[in-house]
């Protein structure tokens, strides 16, 4: 059994700061691409950025310049630095891996129960 979980959000001011942490444990045998996408209230969820297991990045437009994602593989660990927050950023986020439970096992994607992250005006 695998579970994501995620830490981090609250409620900040526009301008502001926060950092997001998400965890994987359970049986794992690689983890490929981790990423954090974000929903707010009556939109679709959207990818905010990814990173790849040996580090490439892929950042949405929005957030380029000011959200910075990395990845401790060691400890299964994937974080999102945001800085010069938007009240347009506000949104529930859901961390996401792409990993393998065995070694033939084909890799799939598992979702984290999500953080709120609120950015006031």
């Amino acid at each position: 059994q695998v579970q994501l979980v995620e830490s981090g959000g609250g409620l900040v001011q526009a301008g502001g700061s926060l950092r997001l942490s998400c965890a994987a444990s359970g049986t794992i045998f690689s983890i490929n691409t981790m990423a954090w996408y974000r929903q707010a209230p009556g939109k679709q969820r959207e990818l905010v950025t990814s990173i790849t297991d040996d580090g490439r990045t892929n950042d949405a437009d929005s957030v380029k310049g000011r959200f910075t994602i990395s990845r401790d593989n060691a400890k299964g660990t994937v974080y999102l630095q945001m800085n010069s927050l938007r009240p347009e950023d506000t949104a529930v986020y859901y961390c996401n891996a792409i990993l393998s439970t065995g070694r033939y096992t084909v890799p799939r994607a598992y979702w984290g129960q999500g953080t709120q992250v609120t950015v006031s005006s």
